[in-house]
């Protein structure tokens, strides 16, 4: 595990035409990171979320550092449809590879657990196995009732970076998630973790055993780098509240296409 000087550090890891994993806009996303990433340029990104987007993805979208999104939504919440997404997607500009919550927690559940593919329930009958060829229908052997003889299997999803943001990790490269355990799994299905953290703290993460639990060993992280507020304008668990009044103002910027004063809002709660 290194503990980078400085964001840009930590995603000059990141190359391009990486397959990037990222949680929920509420699950500590990595904001200061991902404006790196695009003043970067950053290119052939492929973001697969678990198990949804949304300010983020747009950020990367915009910036021209996305080519393939798998996801089961990108939502701004109550400012709405992101616009680059919207934009991008009405003209074909990119790939969507469209999915649901279980289906995309199944397959990382899969690369966490080696295994090359795991069964989901509730996807037979609906339009997105005509979208998906990956996603087999295959027999049951453990049928529970006439009706359960077929089931679906998804393929493993094995990012070559997990990105996200937490509270603090120690010299050792321990990382606290706390409840977030969606972050635990990317961890665990990606070939590398990059994390940002508010502090890095001297004592060991993993010494008490009231408060272990929460912690993400540093065996499955990569790279740490301290990025105190990394999270604005979005939430990050007891810390701070998102501010959906700056994520409605990139809305704006970015629906009229001006990408500047969309970042600008954006790294104007960076700064703060």
């Amino acid at each position: 595990m290194t503990v980078c000087r400085d964001v840009g550090d930590l995603v000059a890891r990141i190359p391009d035409g990486a397959k990037l994993a990222v949680p929920p806009d509420y699950g500590g996303v990595a904001v200061t990171a991902t404006l790196a990433l695009v003043e970067a340029g950053r290119r052939g990104l492929h973001l697969v979320c678990l198990p949804s987007s949304g300010l983020q993805a747009d950020m990367l979208i915009a910036a021209g550092c996305v080519d393939t999104i798998e996801t089961a939504a990108v939502t701004l919440g109550e400012a709405g449809l992101p616009p680059a997404f919207g934009r991008a997607a009405k003209a074909g500009t990119l790939r969507i590879l469209d999915a649901t919550c279980p289906a995309l927690h199944a397959g990382f559940r899969a690369a966490e657990a080696g295994v090359p593919f795991q069964a989901v329930r509730g996807i037979i009958g609906s339009d997105l196995l005509r979208h998906r060829p990956d996603w087999r229908i295959v027999d049951n052997p453990f049928p529970e009732a006439p009706e359960d003889r077929r089931i679906v299997v998804v393929p493993a999803i094995r990012p070559d970076v997990a990105l996200f943001h937490a509270p603090r990790a120690d010299r050792d490269g321990n990382v606290w998630v706390g409840r977030r355990r969606e972050l635990v799994t990317l961890a665990h299905a990606a070939r590398a973790t990059l994390v940002t953290v508010e502090e890095i703290v001297d004592t060991d993460l993993l010494a008490e055993e009231a408060t272990a639990a929460g912690v993400l060993p540093a065996l499955y992280v990569t790279a740490v780098a301290r990025a105190p507020g990394g999270a604005r304008p979005l939430g990050l668990q007891d810390l701070y509240d998102p501010e959906p009044a700056v994520v409605a103002d990139w809305a704006r910027a970015v629906a009229v296409g001006d990408l500047p004063a969309g970042l600008a809002a954006v790294r104007g709660r960076q700064a703060a």
